[in-house]
């Protein structure tokens, strides 16, 4: 078990689990998984990859809210939370940094009630790789940015890895994190982390898995999994920076990734540029409306959903086009439970929990699905 004295004086409860020991928790999520499949496969999941069980987290959403103090950067609306044990030391003092400095600079945080102030949100990223830092602020309009121009080399002479900074202008009254203008304070639009001889670049609008040791553990897997097996053809649906493309191709293998951000692609088609890997490209297309008949469909399939799964849709198309080898990662139980049903021309070989998320009833699930004969 960890301290946190958030969740002790609860001001944070996000890590339910925190209180169990550790090996407890890995065995309820174990449960949790096992009820899940219980009625789609008589299959017991492969041994749970652990987590570290603090520093573990390569992305910290602040919300802005004014406070006695001053500009508050936290978890909700005038909780504090720039030190939660699972950011890295380094995250940690530089979230200290950057409202100390936002501080210093006055800057108002935008309050719902009143529809008053600028900043909204706080994003950090940190790159393990060389420790290099993302910082993005979420404004409600063009005002403030001069005047966090100015005084943002004052910023980087603290933090020194502070790469890129960028503002993200969302102007609705609205519970949703970003709008669709984005613009960039540094001459760099992107951090660069590394997973053995695989460059991953993290841009502003991107995904990117919270958890590097578990995220690198969990593409290892895919591509010895996919290595073991005839698959000569291979899609990455939903592939983001190119995670899972990436590692699972090696020059031979032809390998295509989709996805529907534009940012995420160019960070996937740098990668492989970068590291020469050959029979690899990456395209933005809307997964929703792609559509290929089975004639064309490839030996194997990757699918990285977001939390609402696959949806009958997907599944359905999946069923008719019919790649020999599917591969399923998943990080909601509920949705991946309802998509397998719908995949019944598929059996499940194999079953790996990945606890991407250590103190909470979250994890990610890895699954190896063959097409019946």
């Amino acid at each position: 078990m960890i301290e946190c004295v958030h969740f002790q004086e609860g001001r944070c409860t996000s890590c339910s689990l925190i209180e169990l020991p550790y090996a407890e928790q890995l065995k309820t999520k174990r449960l949790q998984l096992e009820k899940a499949l219980a009625p789609l496969a008589a299959l017991a999941p492969l041994k749970p990859v652990p987590s570290a069980l603090t520093a573990c987290r390569n992305k910290a959403k602040m919300i802005a809210s004014s406070t006695p103090d001053g500009l508050t950067l936290g978890l909700s609306e005038g909780v504090e939370l720039i030190d939660c044990p699972l950011y890295t030391p380094s995250m940690q003092e530089a979230l200290t940094c950057i409202q100390a400095w936002l501080r210093r600079l006055d800057i108002r945080a935008y309050e719902l009630k009143t529809k008053k102030g600028e900043l909204k949100y706080v994003l950090l990223s940190e790159a393990r790789f060389q420790g290099d830092l993302m910082l993005r602020f979420v404004l409600r309009s063009h005002g403030i940015i001069p005047r966090l121009r100015r005084a943002l080399e004052a910023l980087q002479q603290q933090l020194p890895r502070l790469q890129c900074v960028s503002v993200n202008i969302q102007s609705e009254h609205k519970a949703i994190l970003e709008g669709s203008e984005e613009l960039f304070l540094t001459q760099a639009h992107r951090i660069e982390e590394r997973f053995g001889a695989i460059p991953l670049f993290i841009r502003p609008k991107s995904f990117f898995q919270t958890n590097p040791p578990i995220a690198a553990k969990l593409y290892q897997s895919a591509a010895v999994w996919i290595d073991e097996l005839p698959v000569s053809t291979l899609w990455d649906l939903f592939c983001g920076v190119g995670g899972f493309a990436l590692h699972c191709a090696d020059g031979k293998r032809e390998v295509l990734g989709i996805e529907l951000e534009e940012e995420a692609i160019l960070a996937a088609r740098d990668a492989a540029a970068q590291a020469g890997i050959q029979n690899i490209r990456f395209e933005a297309i809307d997964i929703d409306s792609f559509s290929v008949e089975a004639s064309c469909a490839p030996d194997g399939i990757i699918v990285n959903p977001p939390r609402r799964g696959l949806g009958p849709s997907l599944c359905r198309w999946l069923e008719r086009i019919r790649p020999k080898v599917l591969l399923y990662s998943s990080c909601h139980i509920d949705s991946l439970a309802r998509d397998l049903a719908l995949l019944s021309s598929y059996r499940i070989e194999k079953v790996q929990l990945f606890d991407m998320f250590p103190h909470t009833e979250h994890f990610e699930t890895l699954l190896l699905l063959r097409a019946r004969d």
